[in-house]
């Protein structure tokens, strides 16, 4: 098995392993807090038994039955770096706890393992927060806060842990990927960037081979160009290139009427689709995409004004729309290698909802 065969066709399962307040809101009632630092700060030891109730609540056996069932063949699983317990970095984030998060995350990502080897869907294991957070989202595992490319400790203990997940999972069938980060943001120096990738390869392939085990680099928001012969065979073999679409977060797209979001999806994104697959030299992936066209209901952070595309459509108009947004974009993404859109559930935003598009026809029922 390797990287190029046959296509992903995937969900993230978001806010499992890693929490999102905004896909998860009734998990944070009560609290002050913003992400999965602050939330294990603020609960302190009552963060143990509200977690791991999520933990076997969210994401089941049966769902990867569903997604089996639906013809789909791979999930990308977000973690934080605290997945192995408490062998992590301080961060004046965690106050006066010395290691804030739950332990016992390992143990969920085994029993997800096995899951999906039993239902024959290939993982991607995506490092989603390294310590010191890597991008200041919430998803980095701290809002507000992006150092983990100022501090050797950090670069050091998110390289550990991708070594760790390599050597524990290299026999595991399910395992197709490693993804190296996600997201670091478009401030962190490109070669910063390209060194920590290469010495995450080096650390991956201790363990994993490239005849089994694809190592995945994230674009870091700048463009595929600046990878342009990063990377390559022989030297390096079964890379993927990853790169995350939306069209909610920018003041221009949020703008756009729903013509304009096809449009982008079926033009734009199609054209930089056939000249990553014609400049880059390795296969990439979108490891994320959605539906979401309304800032509103992810943002923690964002100001406003929260126009959208969809907002003046009555029901029917809004169910076209959706599909059609659906469509253009699995089009363009169906000429990478895979995609995977995120996230498989949210608790109150449709559009983020894989199960929930595909129930209300705005996805295919079946990927097959």
């Amino acid at each position: 098995m390797n990287a190029t065969s046959p296509k992903l066709r995937g969900v993230n399962l978001g806010s499992w392993l890693l929490l999102e307040k905004w896909m998860v809101p009734s998990l944070f009632e009560g609290l002050e807090a913003t992400d999965e630092t602050t939330f294990c700060a603020e609960l302190g030891p009552a963060a143990a038994e509200r977690l791991r109730g999520h933990w076997n609540r969210w994401v089941t056996r049966e769902d990867f039955a569903w997604l089996a069932e639906r013809g789909l063949n791979a999930v990308r699983i977000p973690y934080g770096h605290w997945i192995f317990g408490p062998d992590y970095p301080w961060h004046r984030a965690y106050g006066e706890h010395r290691h804030p998060f739950v332990e016992g995350g390992i143990d969920v990502l085994d029993r997800a393992m096995d899951w999906a080897q039993e239902f024959g869907l290939r993982v991607m294991l995506d490092l989603h927060a390294a310590p010191g957070c890597q991008n200041g989202f919430d998803n980095g595992g701290i809002m507000g806060v992006c150092e983990w490319h100022t501090q050797p400790e950090y670069l050091e203990h998110a390289l550990s842990v991708l070594e760790r997940i390599a050597e524990r999972y290299r026999n595991h069938p399910a395992l197709h990927a490693i993804e190296c980060l996600n997201e670091p943001r478009w401030d962190v120096p490109t070669d910063y960037l390209k060194s920590f990738y290469l010495a995450a390869y080096e650390r991956i392939r201790r363990h994993c081979p490239a005849e089994r085990v694809a190592v995945v680099f994230h674009d870091g928001f700048r463009s595929f160009r600046e990878y342009v012969g990063f990377m390559q065979a022989p030297e390096y073999r079964n890379v993927i290139f990853d790169l995350h679409r939306y069209q909610c977060f920018d003041r221009r797209d949020i703008d756009s009427d729903i013509f304009a979001h096809m449009a982008k999806a079926g033009g734009e994104w199609r054209d930089e689709a056939d000249a990553i697959n014609a400049e880059l030299g390795l296969p990439a992936v979108c490891g994320e995409w959605s539906l979401g066209l309304d800032l509103r209901v992810v943002s923690l952070w964002a100001e406003g004004p929260f126009n959208h595309a969809l907002e003046h459509m009555d029901e029917f108009q809004q169910h076209v729309a959706n599909r059609g947004y659906a469509a253009s974009q699995l089009l363009a993404f169906e000429k990478y290698l895979g995609w995977f859109f995120w996230s498989y559930k949210t608790e109150t935003t449709p559009a983020w909802c894989f199960r929930d598009c595909v129930e209300r026809g705005w996805l295919p029922s079946d990927f097959r």
